[in-house]
């Protein structure tokens, strides 16, 4: 458990109430997912019932209770990704990661999700990787794209 990044992060929001997403947020964002031990050291500090905390993180989709890659590679197949070509986008995620949707590399590197919507239609077929939003992605750009963001 590294109760120094814990403290750390909770030292950002003096005022826990109306900032526990916020908290969840960075944990996730230094571990790469929500471990156990650290979210009952965030309840115990914070003074928030585990059961609330676990409510928000089940209830949020971006939070994971699982280990993630160093870059969380979305692939949208809402409707207009999915009319240009994302299915045939997230196959070649797929096949060059060696991974299906829903998981992450050996190596901890990537971690793959489908997503339905991520609000950037006229890029269609869009990818996000991190923070990053590339458009008219073609499954032929796909191994260029990750060796962008290989460590």
């Amino acid at each position: 458990m590294d109760a120094a990044a814990i403290n750390e992060i909770l030292a950002k929001f003096p005022e826990v109430k109306g900032n526990l997403i916020g908290i969840l947020h960075e944990v996730q964002n230094y571990f790469h997912y929500l471990p156990e031990e650290e979210l009952r050291y965030v309840a115990k500090k914070t003074g928030v019932p585990i059961t609330q905390i676990y409510s928000i993180v089940n209830f949020y989709n971006r939070f994971s209770l699982k280990p993630k890659g160093k870059n969380e590679v979305c692939v949208c197949l809402g409707t207009a990704c999915h009319v240009k070509g994302a299915e045939k986008v997230m196959n070649e995620m797929q096949r060059v990661l060696a991974i299906k949707a829903g998981e992450t590399t050996d190596d901890m590197n990537f971690s793959l999700e489908e997503v339905r919507c991520i609000g950037a239609c006229s890029l269609a077929p869009a990818v996000v990787v991190n923070e990053d939003t590339h458009g008219k992605v073609t499954p032929r750009q796909v191994g260029q794209l990750l060796a962008k963001y290989k460590v």
